[in-house]
């Protein structure tokens, strides 16, 4: 959906060769849109999104995030598998608190199989409380 809102953009799981550049094509496309009203870059993926520790993206220089495409740094990662919601939504209950709080509308997740399950489970959430908020997987592997 074409909301307007703030972008968050977080990652888990070991470093690959595209991690980095994934992470720069999202911060440079976002900031460039009309609807996108904040980019923010999460540390430590879900636990940063959980603790409220992010970066504002459009602070940076655009320079760098250019360098970031062919980085071969290791990643702020913070690997967290959330639990079924009906089984314990205390995480979600929070997420959805801080995406209120920051109006995200578009939320990117850059990973494996399980930040893809946790793209899911997060989505599937959000619908059931009816926020709306688009909830992009990023694959960072080819499995």
């Amino acid at each position: 959906k074409n909301l307007k809102g703030a972008c968050m953009f977080g990652q888990s799981g070991g470093p690959t060769s595209v991690i980095n550049s994934s992470a720069a094509g999202v911060f440079t496309e976002a900031l460039k849109q009309a609807n996108i009203t904040a980019v923010y870059g999460l540390e430590h993926g879900i636990v940063g999104l959980l603790n409220e520790k992010f970066f504002d993206m459009s602070k940076e220089d655009p320079k760098e995030l250019e360098l970031l495409k062919n980085a071969v740094l290791g990643t702020r990662l913070g690997a967290l598998q959330l639990k079924d919601a009906s089984v314990d939504d205390t995480d979600y209950k929070r997420i959805l608190e801080v995406f209120k709080k920051y109006d995200v509308r578009y939320f990117f997740y850059n990973g494996g199989n399980d930040s893809m399950d946790t793209c899911n489970k997060i989505s599937k959430y959000l619908q059931s409380v009816g926020y709306e908020c688009n909830v992009i997987g990023v694959p960072k592997t080819i499995d």
